[in-house]
């Protein structure tokens, strides 16, 4: 099997994954959001700490890079938030489009806080992926989701910008299991005084859904973390986009959830838009690379 192959295999089982740690997010119940993101985040920064004793890694950030440690695990955290709150109150397949704005998001951070350059085209498909997301979120009065629908959008908006430090502490040559760590740790540890006063007591059926979730989610991040060190984004990151349609038949045999016509016409467009980015990027990557051989 190629790497590139290999790389979509591995995308694809992170798609399969998250859409999984949303069915079971949604199967824990009546349970405060923010209960479930700390089991969440418990079994991620327990296979993070396992990795990083594996590789003998050290558990201190490099010098400089604390800042941004921060600001990646803040909105790291709200967008798990946002994400959870979406999953409790929306379709499955809706919140984890919302979701999938990060990316969109992704680019415009990229542009104000690295520098890097956005050309129009990639700004308009920004712009048209946000018209897509309004099909989803349907702002209007009637709309008894809004805030549920919102919530979502903005932990997109969170992951966003929490991937654009990524890509910063990358650039600063931090280790990326010492990232996944570092916001793990931190997302349990603010959780920790809501968790003392306002713990909802649980099933065993419930215990094991959120532990479930925790490991689904950590199955995709290391899964996700594989695809990139197989092959390029420009190659692959298209096929994240998978989630939705795992996220729409999970929902359909769990939960009997069918998207309205508003939304599949949004997820139309925010994939189209995410296609037509794909191919841009690859476009340019394989210009630039025919200039540097000439």
């Amino acid at each position: 099997m190629s790497q590139r192959n290999k790389g979509i295999l591995c995308i694809l089982l992170a798609a399969l994954c998250f859409s999984v740690m949303n069915i079971c997010v949604k199967s824990a119940g009546d349970l405060p959001f923010i209960q479930k993101s700390f089991f969440r985040n418990l079994i991620a920064m327990l296979f993070a700490v396992s990795i990083l004793v594996k590789e003998h890694a050290s558990f201190k950030w490099k010098k400089g890079n604390l800042g941004l440690l921060l600001l990646r695990s803040t909105c790291g955290f709200l967008g798990v938030l946002g994400n959870f709150y979406a999953v409790d109150h929306l379709v499955v397949a809706d919140a984890s489009m919302l979701n999938k704005m990060s990316p969109f998001f992704g680019i415009v951070f990229s542009a104000i806080l690295l520098k890097e350059r956005c050309s129009k085209k990639q700004a308009l498909a920004v712009v048209t992926a946000f018209v897509g997301g309004l099909f989803v979120i349907k702002p209007t009065f009637q709309n008894m989701d809004i805030v549920a629908s919102l919530a979502g959008f903005g932990g997109g908006m969170a992951a966003g910008l929490a991937y654009t430090m990524v890509r910063a502490l990358g650039k600063r040559k931090e280790n990326g299991a010492y990232i996944v760590f570092f916001f793990s740790t931190f997302s349990v540890v603010v959780t920790i005084p809501y968790m003392v006063l306002n713990y909802e007591p649980m099933t065993l059926a419930q215990l094991a859904w959120l532990l479930g979730a925790g490991f689904a989610a950590a199955g995709g991040q290391f899964a996700i973390t594989n695809a990139y060190c197989f092959a390029p984004a420009k190659e692959i990151s298209i096929y994240d986009y998978s989630q939705i349609i795992f996220s729409a038949i999970l929902g359909f045999l769990f939960f009997g959830q069918i998207p309205d016509g508003y939304s599949v016409i949004g997820y139309c467009i925010i994939i189209s838009m995410a296609v037509y980015i794909f191919l841009y990027n690859k476009r340019v990557a394989e210009v630039q690379a025919v200039e540097r051989r000439a």
